[in-house]
């Protein structure tokens, strides 16, 4: 059964740092160009980053560029995102999820329907 897990969020300051990470169960991580994307309350989902399938290219949304670094593992199918210098505005649960990252608008966004749980990422004093 395909299942993505996403782990690593919690309670941090801003100005702190957090490293999520992201695994499928059922489905050949390593073979996809992957993207981690977030979604705040009352707010639309939206792509925070996205990496290519070799791990040699990746793109960042405005917000989060020099901030937000993704990676990736293939050899233990896991795909991280650090996070630094972390702001209340990136507050959201995040997912992870495959993608095209050189075609917008993100058509994962449009028409992915099996996205995890998630991770909760609170940014707060």
């Amino acid at each position: 059964q395909l299942q993505f897990v996403e782990s690593g969020g919690g309670l941090v300051q801003p100005g702190g740092s957090l490293r999520l990470s992201c695994t499928a169960a059922g489905f050949p991580l390593d073979n996809y160009a992957i993207g981690w994307y977030r979604q705040a309350p009352e707010k639309a989902r939206e792509r925070v980053a996205c990496i290519y399938m070799r791990g040699d290219r990746a793109t960042y949304a405005d917000s989060v560029k020099d901030r937000f670094t993704i990676s990736r593992n293939n050899a233990v199918s896991t795909i991280y995102l650090q996070m630094n210098s972390l702001k209340p505005e990136d507050t959201a649960v995040y997912h992870c999820a495959p993608t095209a990252c050189g075609i917008l608008p993100d058509r994962t966004l449009l028409e992915f329907d099996m996205w995890g749980q998630g991770t909760q990422v609170t940014v707060s004093s």
